[in-house]
């Protein structure tokens, strides 16, 4: 039944699943081709998917909800994680960081898909680790002579791998209070589907052309003044990582307490800010700008959560879910195609993890999997597919100078190869620890 119109109300309403197609093309087309901010264009299509339903009032609460519960969640973390990061790259410990990982390492493809991969997480923000890097990026690529979207390409997809499955990033965070997960598995498998799949995409950048890379050496400048030691550069970073971590492992009421990823990543922040105190005025500056760019992002995925929030009212997820289980599709699969549909039309991965789970927790005793493996597979379908709609890809072309098509291949195309990649690794482990 396509739609139906109810005797209480006369209000006609629409079948769950093209509600659900047509909300995903109306994003598409406010995104891309009017270009409408995210957020206008997440909630704008929230509206409308409360007024198809024949239910507007209860969209609006639902709205408000979903916004709501996103800012809690991730009001904290983003920030923190923004500040991390640029008082990092101002203070001079991101140096210590960047001349230790290259000195072990005499390929700088490498090392550039390395740094990608260690700091998308602590910045929980994987297009703030490109931002920081892309400047080493440029270096490789001019004392190669060699095009910038290679080196580009290895450190784009480094921070893809780690932002993109490994807890406590905010892709992942956003499903697991959705969908109850053991969070020491979600991390440990994450692990082992992001290493390999970090490296695929460090092979896919190196192998586009033909290059010596032992011949070269990145070089580092570090600030004349602030903090280089080894401790003020690494123990901000670390230490809330080891927090979280130790939260999964012990049960202790102070342990759960400073091991909530808010706090840990507080921690972090106080200790970075006591250690670059000396920078006075500036440091206050840096804080300030930090605070202005995670309110922008926090705006996004509040919308993402309204998305989600009035498809979960409309019931898309039963009626999708079923069309899914009609198909006899591998149950694996599922999660991960419904993930890819989502990313396809609106580009930011965090939403897209905000939104799947919605449309797949009503159907998962009919999948028979474990909650960790749904989360993942959903984790891998975030990789797939990004394109113009996706602001990270026009950040990539630009910084790196690239034309259009030439993005396409170098980005779209690797987060296509990491993503399957990805879910053959999820796969196996399934069959493997299942």
């Amino acid at each position: 039944m396509l739609r139906f119109k109810s005797k209480e109300t006369n209000v006609v309403h629409m079948d769950p699943v093209l509600i659900f197609l047509f909300a995903l093309i109306l994003v598409l087309i406010l995104t891309t081709y009017v270009r409408l901010h995210p957020f206008l264009s997440l909630v704008l299509t929230s509206l409308c998917i409360g007024m198809m339903a024949g239910r507007p009032e209860e969209a609006l609460s639902a709205i408000s909800s979903g916004m709501g519960k996103v800012f809690a969640q991730f009001a904290i973390i983003i920030t923190a994680g923004s500040i991390l990061g640029r008082v990092l790259e101002k203070n001079g410990g991101m140096d210590v960081i960047v001349s230790d990982l290259i000195s072990l390492s005499k390929r700088p493809l490498l090392a550039l898909n390395m740094l990608g991969f260690i700091f998308a997480v602590p910045f929980m923000c994987s297009i703030l680790a490109f931002v920081v890097f892309f400047p080493l990026a440029k270096d490789v690529s001019r004392r190669t002579n060699s095009p910038a979207g290679i080196a580009a390409t290895s450190l784009v997809l480094g921070t893809l791998a780690s932002f993109g499955l490994l807890y406590p990033s905010p892709v992942i965070i956003s499903a697991i209070n959705d969908i109850h997960v053991d969070i020491a598995k979600v991390f440990f498998m994450g692990l082992m589907i992001a290493i390999p799949i970090s490296l695929l995409g460090y092979r896919y950048a190196s192998r586009s052309i033909k290059m010596k890379e032992q011949d070269h050496a990145l070089v580092t400048t570090f600030l004349d003044n602030g903090p280089k030691n080894r401790a003020s550069a690494y123990i901000p970073i670390c230490l809330p990582i080891l927090l979280i971590l130790a939260d999964t492992f012990y049960t202790h009421p102070l342990i759960a307490f400073i091991g909530d990823p808010n706090v840990a990543l507080l921690i972090g922040v106080l200790l970075c800010l006591v250690w670059s105190r000396s920078y006075g005025k500036e440091l206050h500056e840096w804080v300030e700008r930090s605070i202005k760019r995670s309110g922008i992002v926090l705006l996004d995925l509040c919308g993402g959560g309204a998305l989600g929030a009035t498809f979960t009212m409309t019931g898309a997820g039963e009626a999708l879910g079923k069309i899914f289980l009609d198909l006899a599709l591998p149950a694996l699969l599922i999660p991960f195609l419904v993930a890819v549909t989502v990313q396809t039309v609106q580009g930011s991965r965090v939403v897209t993890m905000l939104v799947a789970p919605s449309l797949i927790i009503p159907i998962l005793p009919q999948l028979g999997l474990p909650a960790e493996i749904v989360l993942l597979s959903m984790a891998c379908g975030t990789f797939l597919i990004s394109h113009v709609n996706d602001p990270f890809f026009w950040i990539f072309r630009d910084l790196a100078e690239l034309e259009t098509f030439e993005a396409l291949r170098y980005y779209t195309f690797g987060g296509v190869l990491m993503g399957s990649m990805g879910l053959l690794i999820l796969g196996c482990i399934y069959i493997a620890a299942y």
